[in-house]
């Protein structure tokens, strides 16, 4: 089994003209069309058997849509949806007693497109509050690709925040970006060994061999395969890292067991 833990999707009505602004603010091209019906037709031909939909608020009026559409998909062709929440949510209690009532897993969070740093008080307070409802947390961490001039999740952020939230957060953060995007040296200094989950999104073939070390190092257990698609390509990212020849029981352990102890975690059946 693989599962995809790190997807994206629009709604059909605006993914072209959102793929289209993402790509040219960003300066990459997708490897497939940013619709549902794309990812799912998308898993079907590389192998995928299931994927993850991390779906980000970039105003707090879009949270209501975007988690009414998450909860009404979820688990639909075997695809599953994190909520969405943004740090200026009027009501953050209600909106994640709504995301865990709604069965979705966890909360995305995207500190550059959410115009916030990782370890804000108003992040402090989601991730708290999410964490106590038994919700994970997945967040953007390290550079991206349209925001080069300031990185708004840092290594260091994520400490303060572990600290922060010390007995409340642990096994509860998930990382993506292998702990940081274009951010190798500093995760592997600071990061490995740290109580977090790691994803593979988006890095497996900028520096595969750092790549390799950190997984290495922070623990096959602590690591999910993700691809980021349609920013990169789904079946290219499981060659990739069968590449690193980490043997199959870590392989396994990365392609699907520790998502499926995660989603199994928040009562979703696989």
């Amino acid at each position: 089994m693989i599962i995809d833990f790190h997807t994206h999707t629009f709604p059909d009505a605006i993914a072209e003209q959102t793929i289209a602004y993402l790509t040219k603010i960003g300066g990459i091209k997708p490897y497939r069309a940013g619709t549902l019906s794309a990812l799912v037709d998308n898993m079907a031909r590389c192998g995928i058997d299931c994927s993850v939909v991390l779906p980000v608020a970039t105003l707090p009026k879009q949270e209501r849509t975007i988690n009414r559409v998450s909860i009404e998909n979820n688990g639909k062709n075997r695809v599953f949806f994190a909520g969405g929440i943004h740090p200026d949510c009027p009501d953050v209690e209600g909106l994640l007693d709504t995301i865990k009532a709604g069965g979705l897993f966890g909360i995305k969070l995207h500190p550059d497109y959410q115009g916030v740093h990782f370890d804000d008080p108003r992040y402090i307070r989601i991730m708290r509050e999410a964490a106590k409802r038994g919700l994970y947390i997945v967040t953007h961490a390290g550079y991206d690709v349209a925001f080069r001039d300031h990185v708004h999740c840092t290594p260091d952020m994520v400490l303060r925040v572990l600290d922060e939230l010390k007995g409340v957060i642990e096994d509860k953060l998930i990382l993506a970006h292998l702990g940081g995007y274009d951010m190798p040296d500093e995760v592997l200094q600071k990061l490995v060994g740290a109580p977090v989950w790691m994803d593979t999104a988006a890095v497996l073939r900028l520096y595969p061999d750092k790549c390799r070390e950190i997984i290495l190092r922070h623990g096959a257990d602590r690591v999910l395969f993700a691809s980021d698609s349609p920013w990169d390509s789904q079946k290219d990212y499981v060659a990739i890292l069968k590449s690193f020849r980490l043997g199959e029981e870590a392989e396994e352990m990365i392609f699907h067991r520790n998502a499926e102890s995660i989603l199994r975690g928040a009562g979703i059946a696989i």
